[in-house]
This record gives structure tokens, sequence and C-alpha cells, in this order.
């Protein structure tokens, strides 16, 4: 048997590992004196609430494993914060007795989202419950760094402007970028179109560029963060995102939470495909094959806020896609033997529904029988997909898991 055992040591070094757990003390403009940090359970309390729901302490015991008593504690916490609230009266299944509901409190906080992109800005605004009071998005001729602050700025204040909440209580922003982390925490080796925001501190830049509290992912990652919350994630706490864009990514979830790796890569679906051989189905190619069947579309930006799923070129962005989504697929499902595998991210949902049934799982049968497979469906969080996610980032870092 040949020996494959490395000399050196195996995995990353634990100082090199990317720290990417909430740390107050570390984050800039971060308002403690409003805010109070959650517990473990407490921020189990809080997800499984926004998930759900309305819920009982009686309901909430049971799908947190935990006594009712400690939960009726707990509850009591984050009722007193401001961050839960009592709801309606049910019956308790008791002759004559009534259990309260416990709901989130949506105007507790709210939070940005933001995704830079390769040609384009979005900026959502979320309260507390997940609702989308509003959002904006600008297609950038140029993503330098000046140019993408102001922008942010502008849309930030017209957010501000326009929409009725508290901006008193907006607890941080969250910002969805394309690229793979490097080992320092948040720095991200962006695409070259991003040369301005390649390896440098983001957190701490955008921090003081946008004076609030940043904490900045993956697009990828964002995006399957946004659909655990809002998303397939409501009813599957276990999923693989593949998020299509000007280029290929992803996100795993697995029991409700974001699968990061030793790196914090996990989810780079788009590393799966061998170079040179497979085609990457994003839209830089759709957008080309469109314009070779006679399509005038300057930019991936147009190609989305005009796509017809009737233009020359779409089926044969399909026919040059389906197996590069097929192995995906197929590597997700048998690694993972996940729920689903969810497509989303800027691809719009015409060609999203008009893929699905050309993408394959392979599956080796043995008598006749097949394993069980996921299901392969449409993304369902609302919005764009990487601002929403980067909206929902810093509760699920503070208050929901």
């Amino acid at each position: 048997m040949a020996n494959n055992a490395s000399t050196g040591s195996v995995g990353p070094d634990p100082q090199q590992a990317p720290a990417r757990e909430f740390n107050p003390a570390t984050v800039k403009y971060f308002r403690g004196d409003i805010f109070h940090p959650s517990s473990e359970v407490e921020r189990d309390i809080g997800g499984l609430v926004l998930r759900r729901g309305a819920m009982t302490q009686a309901e909430i015991s049971r799908a947190i494993n935990r006594p009712q008593q400690t939960v009726s504690r707990l509850v009591s916490r984050l009722v007193e914060r401001g961050m839960l609230r009592p709801g309606e009266r049910v019956s308790s299944g008791k002759r004559g007795q009534l259990s309260v509901k416990i709901e989130i409190v949506p105007d507790y906080a709210y939070s940005f989202g933001i995704s830079i992109l390769w040609d384009a800005l979005a900026v959502t605004l979320m309260n507390f419950g997940g609702e989308v009071l509003g959002s904006r998005q600008c297609a950038m001729a140029t993503m330098s760094h000046d140019s993408v602050v102001a922008e942010l700025r502008r849309m930030i204040e017209e957010l501000k402007a326009g929409c009725a909440f508290d901006s008193g209580r907006v607890f941080a922003a969250g910002v969805g970028i394309p690229g793979p982390f490097m080992h320092e925490t948040g720095r991200v080796n962006t695409p070259l179109i991003l040369e301005d925001w390649a390896n440098i501190d983001l957190e701490e830049t955008l921090a003081h560029d946008l004076e609030l509290p940043v904490w900045v992912e993956n697009d990828g990652n964002a995006a399957a963060i946004g659909e655990s919350l809002f998303g397939v994630g409501r009813r599957a706490g276990d999923f693989v995102y593949l998020y299509i864009d000007t280029g290929v990514g992803g996100g795993v979830i697995h029991n409700g939470r974001l699968v990061r790796g030793s790196f914090g890569n996990a989810g780079e679906l788009g590393q799966v495909l061998p170079p040179q051989i497979y085609p990457h189905p994003n839209l830089k190619l759709l957008r080309e094959l469109v314009c070779r069947g006679g399509g005038r579309i300057d930019s991936v930006s147009e190609l989305i806020a005009k796509f017809d799923p009737d233009w020359p070129g779409v089926d044969e962005w399909i026919a040059r896609s389906r197996d590069s989504l097929s192995l995906i697929a197929s590597a997700g499902a048998a690694l993972l033997d996940p729920a689903a595998i969810v497509i989303g991210g800027r691809i719009p949902r015409p060609l999203i529904r008009k893929v699905i049934p050309h993408i394959e799982i392979y599956d080796q049968r043995r008598r006749s029988f097949e394993r069980p497979l996921p299901p392969i469906v449409a993304a369902e969080a609302g919005g764009e997909s990487v601002s929403v996610g980067a909206a929902a980032l810093p509760f699920s870092k503070y208050s929901f898991r």
C-alpha cells in the first residue's frame, strides 16, 4: 500500500485560520450601550423564532431540547432586552389554560446589507425580523474605492430618508464581495476588476468609510446565509447553495449554520470544475452567447435587468452548462447528502426554472434502487440575494443561529 502521509503538519496553523466569531471589543463603531450580546442558547432561540415565526415556550423547549424552565428564563431576558415580545394567546392543550406565543420585535434593530459586485452595487435595509424595508441597486462604470464608497454613502442616505425607521438603532452593515478569504481576517482575494479591494482589511476600511460596524463575507456565503434565514432554510437545515453571477461560487448550510472550513472558503463550488475542460456556467458566458446571437447587451447588469428566456443564445448556454452544473450538483449531493441543492445568485429566476430540468445528479444504482437524492430548487429569499444575505449577516453573528 502506498504511503500518502505527509512529513509536514496536517491542517492550517490555528494562528493563521481566520477568527470570524463576534468580538465586540474588536468591532469599530459598535453600539454596546444599546445592543447586548446573546449567549449561544439565546441565539438558538432567536434564530428559531425568526425562521418559524411566533412560538410558545413549550414549542421552543422541544425544538432546542432544553428544559422549559431554562427557556422561560432566557426568553424573559430577551424580552427584557427588547429583542422578543409576548404575542397572541393560544390553547396549551390543557383545559382552561392558555400559552403565550413569543415573537421577534422587528424594530429592535436594523442593518444595511451591501453587495460589491463585478460591475454593480446593491444596498438593502432590513429590520430585525428580516423584513426588507428598502433596497437600491446601481450599475458602476468603475469599482474603484472612492467611486464605490461615494455611491454606497449616497444609497444609504437615500434609504435613511425614504424609509420610516429609527436610524439610531442601526446595528451594523454586512458586506458580500466575490473572492476567497486569505489567512487574515477580513481579507479577500478579489477578482482583478476589484483590485482596490484586494487583500486589505475590508472590515476596518469600510467601517471607517461608512462609520458603522462592518462584517464581511464572501458573496456566495452571504447569499447562503440569507437563504438559510429567509428561504429554503426555513424548512431545510442542510442544503448546498450554488451562487451564479459573473462567476460561480456558493455556500454550504449544515444544521442551519454556515460551514466555513479551515480557511473560511468552504462552498467554493466553481472550484469543482477542472480548468479548460468544463465551461463555467456563469452570466459572463451567457452575455457572450446572447451577443453572438445578435443581442446588444453591454454588461451583466443589463443582461439581468432585460433578461428574456427566449433570447438566441440562452438555449446554447443551457446546453454548454448542463454538464458543469450536473457535476457540481452531484459533488454536493455525494459529499454532503443535503436536503436540497439551491440555485440562486444574480441568475434570473426564469433561467433557473429553464435550466433545472437539464441538471442531473449522478447515481450508480445497485439492485435497481437509487439512493435518496436532493431536489434541485430555485432560491426563495427575496430581493438581491447577496445584499439580503449581507444584511442578515450581522444579526446571524450576534443574535441568531
